[in-house]
């Protein structure tokens, strides 16, 4: 066979094709969609005449087609198939088993690189890619666009596959807004009986397609930070989540790097706002430049820039880190200089933690830690979470200050985050405990500034009352540690209850003496090497006279640990500086202990603490 010329056919009758070749008509044209449905009706079968084989589909002989099946499946594919490959493939299957078409294809317009690129299925869905070049005027799918029109013709060698290349041939322009934004391909010998069903499918993949565009700009648009190009913080999330799923499902570990450009603020007021947009943007660029090909590079907020490096430990991790400040180092930026001043915060999965937001609080963590080492000389200083001691006072404050900017994001406040810290971690020695408890104390305290070293100064004052009454030291090491835990149910206590300057309502009262009960419920009942304190912390408010809480033990029902504690408690209290008076001074702390020896505390450890009062550091 030779190929047709533009308006004359050399299909024979054999062939089912009538002479004329070429179709005027404007497929995604809505008046031209109502006609087709008015032409479509005259030839409908009945809606509920079966179908069950491919004979009530379609006669191959006389081209006849169950125009209302196809209808049905054509809706059915729009409204069931969430993306274009979906629907596509919906499409290829309904014209194989309607029309008996040999193939199907699609191509979608590309104008970034003037090309058309084509999907074809062919009935034993087998898949073939080809790529028509938009300036290639002897392609027969460009003379169709340009022309505008449907255009059949009698073999499929443009297309060079062999095994195809001697089928016929049905091409559709598809236009949106009177655009060419793809082409329709199908190869049916009955093409001719067929039109119509053509016409309405086009209009239907022409919506599809301009739809998934639509879409595929605005995800796009969205996942990507309109300042750096960078992908977004949302999307950063959710590749994340990806990442250490593959990580996690491949053995592999994962690092997340996060750099924060400092002095900004400084930048921005003494340069504005557009020099500042400068920085990030020559810092995003260097950072997207130089990582991995397969690493990922986001905009994590304001001044911050994330990174995902793929199958990286931490010591990787901080080597990658180095070639990317040492690379902003040498970048210049007019008026500011060398960017050489650059936070920067690791961490690792699954080392650190297999938590996605734990992770990522603890690579804020670093950046913060980083923050504060400042720079050797004049380079940035790199921090992975195994860097640091995490109950560091300077890992603990940058942990703390972490928290309580994610507080509303995620729930946690960071009392919470700091037990569960606790209770994870790994205790090494009893001086490595004493250390942990010590900051989970002090960190408690910093609750209320008027209580900072609270409880390392009630401690303190414990261990000398022990030690006077010559108790073992091993006991005196347990009160050491009760006493720094004795106030660690006020992780409970709402802030506004404990930091109200003025007497405290009945209600608020019986909030606050809950604080031993959770402290044993919340700390110690969990953690094995803390059960021996549970007796100090439960009971360090109960008094002698029975009137204490929680339990109402009175005399020697009391533990003795407990009732060294309480002293101790009550002497700091009265000394200490509070809102609404100043502290006490030693003298009248001591007498304010002995009027109260015999009724709210052992009248014994009284007289022996009153003795040793004077000797203690001097008032906080």
């Amino acid at each position: 066979m030779q190929k047709e010329t533009k308006n004359k056919s050399s299909y024979n009758k054999e062939n089912k094709l009538s002479p004329s070749s070429k179709i005027m008509t404007n497929p995604i044209d809505r008046s031209g969609l109502v006609a087709q449905i008015n032409i479509l009706g005259s030839g409908m079968s009945s809606v509920n005449e079966p179908h069950n084989s491919l004979i009530h589909h379609m006669d191959k002989a006389y081209g006849i087609v169950d125009y209302a099946g196809f209808i049905k499946e054509t809706n059915k594919i729009v409204k069931h198939n969430n993306n274009l490959r979906d629907c596509l493939n919906g499409f290829h299957n309904l014209f194989v088993n309607y029309l008996n078409c040999a193939y199907t294809a699609l191509g979608i317009i590309n104008e970034k690189s003037n090309t058309i690129d084509i999907k074809l299925l062919d009935k034993n869905s087998s898949v073939y890619s080809n790529k028509v070049f938009m300036n290639d005027s002897q392609n027969e799918i460009i003379k169709a666009l340009e022309t505008d029109d449907i255009t059949i013709i009698n073999n499929s060698e443009f297309l060079k596959i062999p095994s195809l290349a001697n089928l016929p041939c049905i091409i559709i322009p598809i236009k949106f807004k009177g655009k060419n934004i793809c082409v329709g391909l199908a190869s049916d010998y009955n093409v001719q009986h067929h039109i119509s069903l053509y016409q309405l499918a086009a209009n239907q993949l022409g919506l599809i397609v301009q739809n998934s565009s639509l879409y595929e700009k605005v995800s796009q648009s969205s996942n990507l930070d309109s300042l750096t190009n960078l992908y977004s913080h949302r999307r950063f999330h959710e590749l994340l989540s990806d990442e250490m799923n593959y990580a996690q499902t491949n053995n592999q570990k994962l690092s997340v790097m996060i750099l924060d450009i400092n002095d900004m603020s400084q930048i921005n007021r003494d340069y504005g706002h557009s020099k500042g947009d400068e920085v990030i943007k020559t810092v995003a660029n260097k950072i997207n430049t130089n990582i991995k090909k397969h690493d990922i590079a986001a905009r994590y907020g304001g001044d911050k820039i994330s990174v995902i490096l793929k199958n990286m430990n931490a010591e990787e991790a901080k080597y990658m880190a180095e070639y990317l400040t040492y690379s902003l180092s040498c970048c210049l930026v007019d008026d500011i200089g060398p960017i050489n001043k650059v936070a920067v915060g690791i961490a690792t999965y699954p080392d650190d933690s297999k938590d996605k937001e734990k992770l990522l609080i603890l690579a804020e963590q670093a950046v913060l830690v980083s923050k504060t080492k400042g720079y050797k000389n004049g380079r940035s200083t790199i921090v992975s979470t195994q860097d640091f001691d995490f109950w560091d006072d300077t890992a603990l404050n940058s942990f703390a200050a972490v928290m309580a900017k994610r507080h509303s994001q995620l729930g946690i406040n960071f009392e919470e985050a700091l037990v569960d810290q606790f209770q994870n971690e790994n205790i090494l020695s009893k001086n490595h405990l004493i250390e942990v408890v010590t900051s989970l104390a002090g960190a408690i305290d910093a609750k209320d500034k008027y209580t900072k070293d609270h409880s390392s100064s009630v401690s303190r004052y414990s261990v000398a009352l022990a030690k006077a009454i010559n108790l073992p030291e091993k006991e005196v090491e347990r009160i050491k540690l009760g006493a720094l835990l004795h106030d660690i149910g006020k992780i409970g206590i709402p802030e506004d209850v404990l930091r109200k300057p003025d007497k405290l309502t009945d209600e608020e009262f019986k909030t606050i003496q809950q604080h031993p009960t959770i402290g044993v419920q919340k700390i110690l009942e969990p953690n094995p090497l803390l059960q021996d304190l549970i007796p100090i912390v439960k009971y360090h408010h109960e008094q002698w006279n029975g009137k204490g809480y929680p339990c109402g033990l009175k005399g020697e029902e009391i533990p003795l640990a407990a009732r060294i504690v309480a002293i101790a408690d009550t002497y700091h209290a009265l000394i200490s500086d509070r809102p609404y008076r100043k502290g006490l001074s030693v003298e009248k702390a001591c007498s304010i202990l002995e009027e109260g020896a015999g009724i709210q505390w052992d009248k014994e450890l009284v007289r022996q603490f009153i003795s040793i009062a004077p000797s203690l550091a001097t008032k906080i």
